[in-house]
């Protein structure tokens, strides 16, 4: 555990010194859970941005996107169920003074035991070594066996105190699980208690009920409300799907582990319309596909698991995570969402206007079903920064930090270099650039000897480090550099673009 928060704070200080992600108002001392992205880091996250829009609107004829507004009529929280119904089940430690999620202690302690039963595993594989039968060993060992009816026990009474919000409960189950405080190490626990997440201001220059507005929990109402002029205007037919991304805002007392957690952060939804008894055929779809789009980048398709919740939302007949293996553990990355038609039913009786569609197939009226896919962009941004960050030493034992950051959402594509500030290369690098800037963002980078330009560039997750010296006056050829594989040939500057856009391309993520 330690050693994945020295990664944490490794990746943490990596982000800072090199421009990727700052405390916000830092020189105010900051404010708790909110960060600015930096002039790298914006360029990675709209990176990001770039690819899930390309692969989720660009590649489907039938999904669009939209861009909603982040302040909505007060009544869209009510029918949606957040005014009343979103809540975390809270409970503090009476020695630390610090507050937690309850479910998220249980999950924690759950996934404890879970590890219990792959070290179980692993002197399994070492034991038998190429006579291990896995399977079997899972369903016979007597102490894989006690650890997996423990996360069972512990996960039927967390659920049916959950979706009972049995409070005491939850509590008690704490208890008798002997969970500590991370902090204090004491079970001197307060009792269970809900608390609303959503931030409330008020419009206009009346203050008061009648005034109060607030900021988006989520950005999948902006979707649901807009569904009929979506539908209409576009001419669509079902199945389709609306996308979106934009900024919600959540009040989390639990508000930590770098940008993972934040009370201001970026989602990037999309909301798919289906027809009734449908809803689960497109669910394994999105299932698939999105897992798919996360592996493409190449992050280990170890490093993700799928994760069945224990307790579904009241709108939801199926839910499940994406998770991916944090510094902090695997955490939820991406959530996939059979909502049926509760939202839009919840609209209707809220507003009084039919949000319907009529399917010619069929020659009838109905409220689409729905299957949400949920992303938050800054944890994406979380997963590609520490999966990338490395700290490697090389053949001949000198070190290097390098952020082997895909090439198609990398910051920059391509460093030009000139070998001296003299002799015309600067010129020569300018002219190089001024060739490639239109299709890729480049740095001009002519400060410190080459091997110290090239260490800064491996450490930003530049895929591409182009060297111009004197023999570039002479046949026009320079040195390109591998950020992965340090390699260097010596290539014509006329091929540069094609060989730069092979490895950087988006295409190479979508096909």
């Amino acid at each position: 555990m330690e050693q994945k928060e020295d990664k944490l704070k490794e990746v943490i200080s990596h982000a800072k010194e090199y421009g990727f992600v700052f405390p916000s108002s830092e020189i105010y001392d900051g404010l708790a859970a909110t960060y600015d992205y930096g002039q790298l880091g914006s360029e990675l996250k709209n990176n990001i941005k770039s690819y899930w829009w390309k692969s989720m609107v660009q590649m489907h004829e039938n999904i669009v996107g939209i861009d909603s507004a982040i302040f909505m009529h007060p009544t869209t929280w009510k029918a949606s169920g957040h005014v009343d119904a979103f809540n975390d089940p809270l409970i503090d430690n009476k020695d630390s003074k610090k507050r937690y999620r309850a479910d998220v202690l249980l999950e924690e302690h759950m996934e404890k035991i879970r590890l219990k039963i792959e070290k179980e595993v692993e002197k399994g594989v070492k034991r038998f070594g190429d006579d291990f039968d896995e399977h079997q060993f899972r369903a016979t060992n007597p102490n894989v066996l006690r650890n997996a009816e423990k996360i069972k026990e512990i996960e039927d009474r967390m659920r049916t105190s959950l979706e009972a919000n049995d409070l005491e409960g939850v509590y008690q189950l704490i208890m008798d699980c002997e969970i500590v405080c991370p902090v204090s190490g004491s079970r001197n626990w307060t009792e269970v208690r809900q608390f609303n997440l959503m931030f409330s201001t008020e419009i206009g220059s009346v203050s008061g009920d009648a005034a109060t507005i607030y900021l988006r929990p989520e950005t999948a109402q902006g979707i649901f409300v807009n569904f009929l002029n979506v539908q209409k205007s576009g001419r669509m037919k079902i199945p389709f799907g609306i996308a979106q991304i934009g900024k919600a805002f959540r009040n989390e007392i639990v508000a930590r582990q770098f940008i993972f957690r934040m009370r201001e952060f970026e989602q990037m939804e999309m909301q798919f319309f289906c027809r009734p008894g449908e809803e689960m055929k497109w669910y394994e779809y999105w299932k698939e596909t999105r897992s798919n789009w996360h592996k493409a980048l190449g992050l280990g398709d170890n490093q993700y698991r799928f994760h069945d919740h224990i307790k579904l939302a009241h709108y939801a007949n199926a839910a499940c995570d994406i998770e991916f293996n944090f510094p902090m553990g695997f955490k939820e990355l991406e959530g996939i969402h059979s909502r049926t038609d509760f939202d839009l039913k919840q609209h209707e009786q809220f507003s009084g206007k039919k949000l319907q569609y009529f399917d010619p197939e069929l020659n009838q009226n109905y409220v689409p079903f729905v299957v949400e896919t949920s992303v938050g962009l800054d944890r994406m941004f979380l997963a590609v920064l520490s999966a990338s960050h490395k700290n490697e030493v090389l053949e001949d034992g000198s070190e290097r930090t390098v952020l082997s950051i895909p090439p198609a959402l990398a910051p920059y594509k391509v460093a030009i270099m000139p070998l001296t500030k003299k002799d015309g290369l600067p010129e020569k690098a300018r002219e190089i650039i001024d060739g490639l800037k239109f299709d890729f963002l480049c740095q001009y980078d002519e400060k410190d000897s080459i091997g110290k330009r090239y260490r800064r560039q491996d450490a930003i997750g530049t895929p591409f480090s182009v060297t111009v010296d004197h023999e570039t006056l002479e046949n026009n050829t320079v040195t390109i550099r591998d950020r992965d594989t340090m390699e260097q040939v010596r290539v014509n500057i006329a091929d540069l673009h094609r060989l730069i856009d092979e490895k950087v391309n988006m295409k190479t993520l979508l096909v």
